[in-house]
C-alpha cells in the first residue's frame, strides 16, 4: 500500500467514525463541536487526497469526491458563517448527512473489492449482498435525517 492510499484510508476512515458521531449528535440534539470540525475537516481532505491518485478516467469515485467538494461548501457555511440559523440548519444537516453517505459508499464499496471474504460475495461489484448492505445504508441515512430535522435545533442549544 503507498504512502497516499495510507493516508487516504486513515483519513477517510476519521471522518466515517467523525460522521457517525456528529450524526448521532444530530438525533440527541447535541451539537458536539469537535466531532463537527474533525468531521468536517475529514470529510474535505477525504476527497481531495483521492483527487491526488492516478487519473484513469472518471470513476465513481471521482464523481462522489467532486459532489462532496461541492456540497460541502454551503454545508461549512451553514455551519460556520450562519451558524445553522433558519433555512442554514437544514443545509448542514442535510449537506452533513449526505457527505457521511457519499463516504460510507465509497467504504462498502471498496471493502468488497479488497477484503476477500467480502470479494467472494460480490466479485462483479453488483450482486445482492453488496447491494443489500448500501440499501441498509440508505435507510439508515434516511431514518437519521428525518430524526435529524426534527430534532437538532441549535438555536435552543445555544450558538
Amino acid at each position: 500500500m503507498s504512502s497516499l492510499t495510507l493516508i487516504h484510508v486513515i483519513i477517510s476512515l476519521i471522518a466515517v467514525v467523525s460522521g457517525i458521531i456528529v450524526a448521532q449528535g444530530l438525533i440527541a440534539g447535541d451539537r458536539h463541536e469537535r466531532s463537527t470540525l474533525i468531521y468536517m475537516v475529514t470529510i474535505l481532505l477525504t476527497s481531495l487526497t483521492g483527487f491526488l491518485f492516478p487519473f484513469n478516467g472518471v470513476t465513481p469515485g471521482i464523481i462522489f469526491g467532486i459532489i462532496t467538494v461541492l456540497i460541502f461548501i454551503p454545508t461549512a457555511i451553514a455551519r460556520y458563517k450562519f451558524q445553522m440559523s433558519g433555512i442554514w440548519r437544514l443545509v448542514f444537516i442535510i449537506g452533513s448527512l449526505f457527505m457521511h453517505y457519499l463516504n460510507c459508499v465509497v467504504l462498502i464499496v471498496q471493502s468488497f473489492q479488497k477484503i476477500p471474504a467480502l470479494n467472494a460475495l460480490a466479485p462483479q461489484g453488483n450482486e445482492p449482498p453488496l447491494l443489500a448492505v448500501q440499501a441498509v445504508l440508505l435507510i439508515a441515512i434516511l431514518i437519521v435525517g428525518f430524526l435529524s430535522i426534527r430534532r437538532f435545533r441549535p438555536q435552543i442549544l445555544g450558538a
